[in-house]
């Protein structure tokens, strides 16, 4: 099963996830759900770095991805990065509800 963290702040602005695991629904190469979740998950990342230009702490690996914001973003790429990230969130659980046996989508609030 594939496990999605989303942690937020107190404020709820997302701060970080990571995404671990196979979903085990089909064999490698042919497994939707995995290819689907690294899609959302991959354009997440570039959308924060490539088109808003947050510099984030990522790391990827198969069956692992893992990405942090920096602390002190401004107001205006703090509301872009939310957008992007919440979007993200919206497909990840899109996921889930089609396919709950393979993907589950947590959130917890930090601090």
């Amino acid at each position: 099963m594939i496990r999605a963290v989303i942690d937020r702040a107190p404020s709820g602005d997302i701060m970080g996830f990571e995404v671990s695991g196979h979903s085990g629904y089909a064999e490698a190469g042919k497994d939707i759900v995995c290819a689907a979740v690294s899609a959302i998950v991959q354009t997440a990342i570039l959308g924060l770095m490539d088109v808003v230009g947050i510099e984030v702490m990522y790391d990827q690996r198969p069956g692992k991805a893992r990405c942090c914001l920096p602390d002190g973003l401004s107001e205006d790429l703090r509301e872009k990065a939310n957008i992007v990230l919440e979007t993200m969130l919206c497909g990840l659980k899109s996921i889930q509800e089609g396919y709950e046996l393979y993907i589950k989508v947590e959130e917890r609030r930090m601090g």
